[in-house]
């Protein structure tokens, strides 16, 4: 049967649902969703995705969504859609970029404004201590922390969504958190609106979605990303599963020789630009 609706975990879907300017009243309901009450956010503006890093590569190898709250507070949001290595040291690396962007010429206290990385993930952590995380703990929330567990820096939050570990159904759904996470997980295959959407937000968010409303040029980007995305998700989760991913360079030819960019290969495998070139 033909989806009624697009996959969020396309790069033209998510940003299609959530990085347009017409989408900001979802993204602020999505946020809001996810950010607790004293963080609330009335208004947003994205922001140029590609004058942060320092480098080509690091400028396209960026997050998804880079915007910024009406008090000046920094939001990344990123989709991964498929484990990478060093995936975490990536997170913490360009997580730095709108903390560098703050500083200002002359004379300055130092005075950052809070910075927000949100990392929607496909899988799950693979490190996972199963003594202490639970099968159904979607949502983990990270801040610099000392010794005795007390927050030492309150201004850089880490929110990771293990989408694989959201496993609610439509009737146990409790908050809208729960809302977002089942609209995400279970888009591309529901083949109506479930009634417990039935809200200005979320109605909005199904017309975007909506394959019917766009128009033949939307509809070829959306087929090419949704290739990429199963090419891609279908090479690292085998190089995953048959445990060869130490061998980096076997799966970047892999990428490579279906066409996908240095850039994209480098964020999948950790190898540099020059030694992708050479295979």
């Amino acid at each position: 049967m033909q989806a009624r609706y697009l996959n969020p975990y396309t790069d033209f879907g998510f940003k299609k649902i959530f990085g347009e300017e017409a989408s900001k009243p979802l993204l602020i309901d999505f946020h809001n969703a996810l950010l607790p009450e004293q963080s609330k956010i009335i208004d947003l503006r994205f922001k140029n995705t590609e004058q942060l890093g320092l480098t080509d590569i690091e400028r396209k190898a960026i997050y998804d969504i880079y915007c910024e709250n009406d008090r000046g507070e920094k939001f990344i949001v990123e989709l991964q859609k498929a484990k990478q290595t060093y995936f975490k040291e990536r997170t913490v690396y360009y997580s730095t970029f709108p903390i560098r962007e703050q500083a200002e010429r002359g004379d300055w206290n130092f005075n950052l404004k809070a910075v927000y990385c949100i990392g929607i993930l496909d899988f799950s952590f693979e490190d996972a201590d199963e003594s202490q995380v639970e099968k159904e703990d979607f949502l983990h929330t990270i801040k610099l922390t000392n010794q005795y567990g007390r927050v030492f820096y309150d201004k850089l939050t880490y929110l990771y969504l293990e989408m694989p570990n959201f496993i609610k159904s439509e009737h146990e759904l409790e908050n809208r958190l729960d809302q977002w996470l089942y609209f995400l997980k279970n888009l591309q295959n529901f083949s109506d609106m479930p009634s417990i959407f039935k809200d200005d937000v979320l109605e909005q968010a199904f017309e975007k979605a909506e394959l019917a409303n766009m128009g033949p040029a939307e509809r070829d980007k959306y087929e090419a990303s949704l290739k990429v995305y199963r090419d891609l998700k279908n090479v690292i989760d085998t190089a995953f599963d048959e445990g060869i991913l130490q061998g980096e360079r076997k799966t970047a030819k892999q990428l490579k020789n279906l066409g996908f960019s240095i850039e994209i290969i480098t964020q999948a495998t950790g190898l540099s630009a020059e030694e992708i070139g050479k295979l």
